[in-house]
């Protein structure tokens, strides 16, 4: 039995080229982090988490991750053994831009405010 399938149910079917995702994206709505996990147990980064939210073992900026995301695809994420570091790309989070309830605490509600534009970044 083959391990990959092209019909029947949970068959994968692509178009051929390639999809870059987050394509719309400006200079100024990307950011590239290095990420360090200082801790003693691997830590999993999921595509939609409020980076600065992430675990306090991974060490990393998170002033300038401030509403971002990882740039990956959505529903997945990137694990960091303890002791790893490694490099990511990260976008802006779009749409209402707020992240509720991820750490307690938080007196904005969640609010991350406008994105910075190109002109407020010089």
């Amino acid at each position: 039995m083959s391990a990959h399938t092209s019909t029947g149910p949970g068959a994968i079917r692509v178009a051929p080229g390639r999809i870059e995702i987050n394509a719309d994206r400006a200079p100024h709505e990307r950011l590239r982090l290095v990420v360090l996990n200082t801790g003693d147990r691997p830590v999993q980064i999921g595509s939609h988490l409020h980076l600065p939210d992430a675990n306090g073992a991974l060490e990393f900026d998170r002033e300038a991750a401030h509403g971002f995301r990882l740039d990956v695809p959505s529903g997945t994420s990137q694990r960091f053994e303890p002791g790893a570091s490694r490099q990511v790309d990260a976008v802006t989070i779009r749409g209402a831009r707020r992240v509720p309830g991820l750490q307690r605490g938080k007196t904005d509600g969640g609010a991350l405010g406008p994105v910075a534009n190109e002109q407020e970044e010089r």
